[in-house]
């Protein structure tokens, strides 16, 4: 099973925000190897000619370290761009944590970065998502879609085995009754665990439900290729 999300990242850490803010069109397109590469600093830039970007503008920016110009394409500016990344970017999008495929240019804009990811699963993309916070970088979902699983795999909803294991215990002890038949201090006792953590799992599973039944919010009014 694999799921292909759209959401919005955002941090003060993150390249090219502040030039997206300065000009006309608020974005850029890019594609970039983060998720993929460790050290992966190579962005290739698409640029709407009327912004009238050059190369050493680009190549003035305090994260740039070079700037090649690779011609036009589809109507673009295009140039490949070496950028080097703040520790708080490349810790969080190391690739030996999280694997995921980039479906469409990066759009960058003065919110943050716009981006089309395929992940392995659920519990991938949680992953991915409470590693960006740890990092002080936000991530704010715009949708998720569960691809047909292939023959033979099954789903817990995108839930962790603890987090299933959580909630499962909850309902059938009577937590989300009316009025309640149990506290979590009684089922984090249950399970062998500290009381926060037993609020954690259990917050966290039900986010992950929602998530996964109700689909996705509104979609942010950026402009992809």
């Amino acid at each position: 099973m694999t799921i292909t999300t759209e959401f919005l990242i955002s941090s003060p850490s993150l390249p090219l925000v502040g030039l997206a803010g300065s000009l006309p069109s608020n974005q850029i397109e890019c594609v970039h190897g983060l998720c993929l590469e460790h050290d992966s600093r190579v962005f290739v830039v698409y640029l709407d000619p009327s912004d009238d970007v050059t190369a050493d503008d680009l190549s003035a920016l305090d994260e740039v370290v070079e700037t090649t110009s690779l011609g036009r394409a589809s109507g673009s500016d295009v140039y490949q761009v070496t950028i080097e990344l703040e520790d708080v970017v490349s810790e969080a999008f190391a690739p030996e944590r999280f694997t995921a495929a980039q479906m469409e240019p990066t759009v960058v804009t003065p919110d943050g970065w716009y981006e089309k990811k395929l992940f392995e699963n659920y519990s991938t993309f949680n992953g991915f998502t409470d590693r960006c916070e740890d990092y002080g970088i936000s991530v704010e979902l715009v949708s998720i879609t569960q691809n047909p699983p292939s023959p033979g795999e099954s789903s817990q909803y995108g839930l962790t085995d603890r987090q299933h294991e959580a909630l499962t215990l909850a309902i059938s002890r009577g937590y989300f009754e009316s009025p309640r038949q149990t506290s979590t201090e009684e089922l984090a006792e249950e399970m062998e665990i500290s009381q926060p953590s037993m609020s954690s799992l259990i917050r966290r599973g039900e986010r992950q439900l929602l998530t996964t039944t109700l689909g996705s919010q509104p979609h942010l009014n950026t402009v992809s290729r």
